[in-house]
């Protein structure tokens, strides 16, 4: 393999068999955790086979030393089955794969861990696992339990564990192995904003040594910010491989009405669904990009398959970040409907606009009454808000403010009760006729 490839796939594909009654073994972690696993449960008579599909189809690419690429796609599109064949915890089912560096996971929540295991031990497995010799991870052991800030539960076993507490330990082993290729699999999304922060440093000290990064996310604005390269799958074969603006393009595309990545209830369970949706200004014209103080006219065509009781329609408007800068919701506006059956429309229309340039995704939800049971949560459309103040450091919203500037004298800070607003938006004090020698500036005046 040419000296600055990190990583070549040629043809990886992975077919899994459902409801088989044999107990096959991608790899030796495979065998491992099933024999572990078998001293504490009884293996249930399964279901012969029915079916197989193929979760990865034919992807090939190649990966440059220091390139940090996303990998992105909807749920089941293949994602973490590719990284866990580059992590080999999973063998392909055809073409192959060549590494050339040490290689960290961070994977889904419970990958390389046992839940009957304590914390000390499953260090000891998932350091094997991805490599580390024995005496390496004996030297770094205190470190990592102290990176992780578990160590009044390193002996508890990790089935008591939260998901946070999980990838926690899992992050500091990967971080002392010390990787040259570090794969990441949607871990943002489970630690709290700490460790949020600790793996994005982590992962910056990596780029800096030149490291490869291979990035699972759903949070685009993450994608953004640390690739600029991305793998776009779709149903387990390569979409797109280029420039990270036009794949999360295509992403979003395939994203429209699609489940929120939360939604844990299966969609064909759901018994409402949107089934399209469209902004427009106050003229009636469909539109994706709005100026900051313009009312946004949205409207959702739905399909209820049974009949629903009073339904609660609620919008969020989602910047790329993943923030809720803002929700509507039917019935807090007082828009109440006994029951709805079959197809029908809904539509409402914002107050001005007051947030700051950035791109939005409506995420769209209907709850049964008093936000009770969720009965579908769907991404809907994107649209742009275009204002003078284009960086997200100026929060989620902006109005303009009345200054008043003293000349020749301290303003008493403790002062503020003796002043009031004059009709015209003067500032005057109470009981003076005339405003004082000061000026009001204006938002957006130099």
């Amino acid at each position: 393999m040419k000296g600055n490839i990190a990583i070549r796939a040629d043809g990886l594909s992975k077919r899994y068999r459902l409801g088989t009654s044999q107990h096959r073994h991608d790899s030796f972690r495979d065998l491992l955790a099933d024999v572990v696993d078998s001293l504490f449960h009884r293996r249930p008579t399964e279901a012969p086979a029915r079916e197989s599909f193929w979760a990865l189809k034919d992807a090939t690419f190649e990966i440059s030393r220091g390139e940090n690429v996303g990998i992105i796609g909807l749920n089941g599109a293949g994602k973490s089955t590719l990284l866990k064949i580059l992590s080999r915890i999973t063998e392909p089912t055809a073409g192959s794969a060549r590494i050339d560096g040490r290689v960290g996971a961070l994977l889904e929540v419970g990958t390389g861990f046992h839940p009957e295991l304590t914390g000390r031990e499953n260090v000891l497995l998932y350091g094997a696992i991805l490599g580390m010799r024995q005496q390496e991870i004996a030297g770094k052991f205190d470190a990592i339990v102290d990176f992780a800030e578990l160590r009044e539960f390193i002996d508890t076993p990790v089935k008591r564990y939260s998901s946070g507490m999980y990838v926690r330990l899992a992050f500091a082993v990967a971080a002392h192995l010390e990787p040259e290729i570090l794969l990441l699999d949607e871990v943002l999304a489970v630690g709290d904003i700490i460790f949020q922060r600790k793996c994005m440093e982590f992962a910056k000290r990596l780029q800096q040594r030149n490291a490869t990064i291979l990035f699972v996310s759903h949070n685009m604005f993450s994608i953004k910010t640390m690739c600029r390269r991305v793998i776009y799958l779709k149903k387990g074969v390569v979409q797109f491989d280029g420039p990270t603006d036009k794949g999360i393009e295509l992403y979003e595309k395939e994203c429209r009405l699609s489940a929120v990545p939360w939604a844990k209830d299966n969609p064909d369970d759901w018994p409402i669904v949107v089934t399209d949706v469209a902004l427009f200004d106050d003229a009636g014209v469909a539109k994706t990009v709005f100026d900051h103080g313009e009312r946004v006219n949205v409207r959702l065509c739905y399909e209820a398959k049974q009949p629903v009781s009073t339904p609660n329609f609620i919008v969020a408007f989602m910047r790329s970040d993943g923030v809720a800068c803002c929700n509507f919701s039917s019935e807090v506006d007082g828009v109440i409907k006994d029951r709805i059956s079959g197809k029908g429309v809904i539509e409402f229309q914002t107050p001005p606009l007051k947030l700051v340039s950035e791109h939005y995704t409506l995420h769209i939800m209907v709850r049964e009454k008093g936000f009770q049971r969720l009965l579908c949560a769907q991404v809907g459309t994107s649209f742009h808000v275009r204002h003078q103040l284009f960086d997200t450091h100026f929060g989620v919203y902006h109005e303009p403010a009345q200054w008043r500037w003293e000349s020749g004298q301290a303003l008493d800070p403790h002062a503020a009760a003796s002043v009031s607003m004059m009709p015209e938006g003067r500032i005057t004090p109470r009981g003076s006729a005339e405003p004082p020698a000061s000026r009001i500036v204006q938002s957006g005046e130099k």
